[in-house]
């Protein structure tokens, strides 16, 4: 049967109860309640063309040319690959991140004659920092290059020299021979914040002095030790790298350097390098063409939050030491593999790669204050800051007194060999239960248990047996000269 909903006085009864119950919304009328919400205020776009005016001359164009060996058939004709080559150019960049995926090596056969041609290698940009012609651009951009040339807003072409670069920061700082040039002003990227307004000027693929506009989407994004990278949603292109990030008053608060990516163009999130961090750079290239950086000789870890409880920090801060250099400056500091680093030079350090930071950034030669956070307790510490150089870390430590037993922690302990790279603990013979579930294998060094220094396998299992079934254990392992602190909960 249809059911008629236009006609009967029954129905239209019903619609307007319904009208008049939809009206009241907490005993207060709908209309009434829509009026007195408050209005969604209306803000409208930033207009970026005065900043763009006052900046974009300062940016250039960045080339740069490769030797390449000549291939030359027997019978001394043109190879087609190479009129392929020379028509369309040389191999692009893989698609990705420009400075995560190096430029290829050519893989051009050749009569084995010697001869080269000099061809286009990659193009980027860049910023004139000073009215004496140094500009600033990406490491990975000149890398590699036998030739660099400058262009800038005006069409003017210079030949650039390399004064010095940073691969660690991915810095370039060029040197051109020109005078009266108009620098960008350098901004101050600490005060950045998340949803702030920012503008790149570069060359996507090309395409000289382009201009994109997005927001600041996160602030020291964390990809590698010296560069905690501002990201944003600004498109940035291949070619857009050395390019200005800038402020809505035309500061420099960045250098643009990489995209992260899966189709090799913009997928919404772009990384760049801020300027205090670059500064800093330039300063040194300036000077002597290169950087140096200091180092205390510790490879560390971030602290996790159940390794944070178990020895008293409160919070998951500070970087943990998991290897000490022998004879380094943290060893004759009295650094222990275990320790915490909770503070550098006066800086609270609450991530762990916040320290290779801070102390790359010191000079050499140098006297630093340093806290560590040590059995329950801070230390203060006298560090002196050496050169950043590889070195080798361990030597060989002594033999304690010889006990085996079996502990309820499934670990069958016994002494260190004379060639364990550590100085004190125990060696894990076997491994169950919880041990075994925990990643400890024979072959490791039990260093310390909670706060206690192991010397012996006897003293270590009167610790575990006393340990109350209920308290979490914390071991500090050590396994190919790195130490990592492990959680056994004992009544599992």
């Amino acid at each position: 049967m249809a059911l008629n909903l236009t006609g009967g006085p029954t129905v239209k009864r019903a619609v307007a109860c319904a009208a008049a119950s939809l009206l009241l919304v907490a005993g207060v009328p709908v209309g009434a309640a829509y009026a007195e919400a408050a209005p969604v205020p209306t803000i409208a776009l930033p207009d970026f063309t005065q900043v763009v005016a006052q900046t974009e001359g300062s940016v250039v164009n960045v080339r740069t040319t490769e030797a390449v060996p000549v291939s030359q058939p027997q019978d001394g004709q043109p190879n087609p690959q190479d009129l392929f080559r020379w028509f369309f150019g040389p191999d692009a960049v893989p698609p990705g991140m420009e400075q995560q995926n190096p430029k290829p090596k050519r893989h051009v056969p050749h009569s084995g004659h010697g001869k080269e041609k000099t061809v286009p290698y990659a193009i980027g940009s860049g910023f004139i920092i000073s009215s004496d012609g140094y500009i600033l651009t990406n490491d990975h951009v000149v890398k590699g290059a036998n030739g660099v040339s400058v262009t800038l807003n005006d069409g003017k072409e210079y030949k650039a020299k390399v004064v010095g670069t940073d691969a660690p920061t991915d810095i370039a700082l060029l040197k051109i021979d020109a005078t009266g040039l108009k620098p960008l002003v350098i901004g101050d990227s600490d005060k950045l914040k998340k949803g702030q307004w920012v503008l790149a000027i570069g060359s996507p693929f090309g395409l000289d002095s382009t201009v994109t506009a997005g927001i600041v989407s996160a602030i020291n994004r964390n990809t590698g030790d010296y560069l905690p990278f501002i990201q944003t949603d600004v498109a940035v292109n291949p070619g857009n790298s050395g390019g200005p990030l800038l402020n809505l008053k035309g500061q420099v608060v960045g250098i643009n350097s990489q995209i992260i990516s899966r189709s090799g163009g913009f997928m919404g999130i772009s990384l760049s390098i801020p300027i205090d961090e670059v500064m800093r750079v330039v300063d040194q290239l300036k000077a002597h063409g290169k950087v140096t950086r200091g180092k205390i000789g510790v490879e560390i870890t971030a602290v996790q939050s159940d390794v944070a409880k178990a020895l008293g920090l409160g919070e998951d801060r500070g970087a943990l030491v998991s290897s000490v250099s022998t004879n380094g400056p943290a060893a004759k500091a009295g650094i222990h593999a275990g320790d915490v680093i909770t503070r550098y030079n006066g800086q609270e350090i609450q991530h762990a790669w916040e320290l290779p930071r801070l102390v790359g950034q010191t000079k050499p030669g140098t006297e630093v204050k340093v806290e560590v956070w040590r059995k329950g307790k801070a230390l203060d510490l006298t560090v002196k800051i050496a050169e950043l150089k590889f070195s080798s870390s361990g030597e060989p430590g002594e033999m304690p007194q010889q006990v085996e037993t079996t502990d309820r922690l499934g670990l069958v302990v016994g002494p260190l060999q004379s060639d364990a790279t550590v100085t004190q603990g125990v060696v894990v013979k076997k491994a169950k239960g919880l041990a075994a579930d925990a990643g400890i294998q024979p072959g490791d060094v039990i260093e310390r248990v909670n706060d206690t220094d192991i010397t012996s396998p006897a003293q270590f299992n009167q610790i575990i047996s006393s340990t109350s079934k209920s308290q979490p254990v914390a071991l500090l392992v050590s396994r190919d000269g790195q130490s990592q602190w492990v959680i056994l909960s004992a009544g599992q």
